[in-house]
């Protein structure tokens, strides 16, 4: 987020955890971070680790320590709830825990979204719904059951 022209993560570069995420999902992505290729320099990210199942963690942790030998600069961020600090992946790996702090006001960052998240070109598609032609959007209601 250095500059506006940094592309935004790819789809191979973040695995959303949920409990349903299988061991293979994983083993994937770890592969993927930590088996050296051409690639370039990918920052990996596993969001919500945390939610992992408690055999998907271990069986993560195992191909993780079994990988990592492999490159010496991978780039890997894993982020967890901090309510759930005591689960098997943000246990594993607290040695390595960083407070996220972030770098950057948050106009700066909207800023760096909005550049990347508008359609340029005006035309009838669901970009025209939200504000400024953003292709994505947020839809909140404080009352339940209305409809979003």
């Amino acid at each position: 987020m250095n500059s506006p022209s940094q592309p935004l993560p790819t789809f191979d570069e973040v695995l959303l955890c949920t409990p349903q995420t299988t061991a293979e999902q994983v083993g994937l992505f770890l592969r993927r971070c930590l088996i050296p290729c051409s690639g370039g320099e990918k920052i990996y990210t596993m969001l919500y680790a945390d939610e992992l199942s408690y055999d998907v963690s271990c069986r993560a942790e195992e191909l993780f320590q079994h990988l990592r030998h492999y490159s010496s600069t991978y780039r890997l961020i894993i982020l967890c709830n901090c309510e759930r600090e005591h689960s098997y992946i943000p246990s594993v790996f607290s040695q390595y825990k960083v407070p996220l702090i972030p770098q950057r006001q948050l106009p700066e960052i909207q800023r760096y979204l909005q550049h990347h998240y508008r359609v340029t070109q005006p035309s009838v598609s669901a970009a025209s719904v939200f504000k400024d032609n953003m292709c994505v959007g947020i839809v909140s209601s404080k009352r339940a059951g209305v409809g979003k």
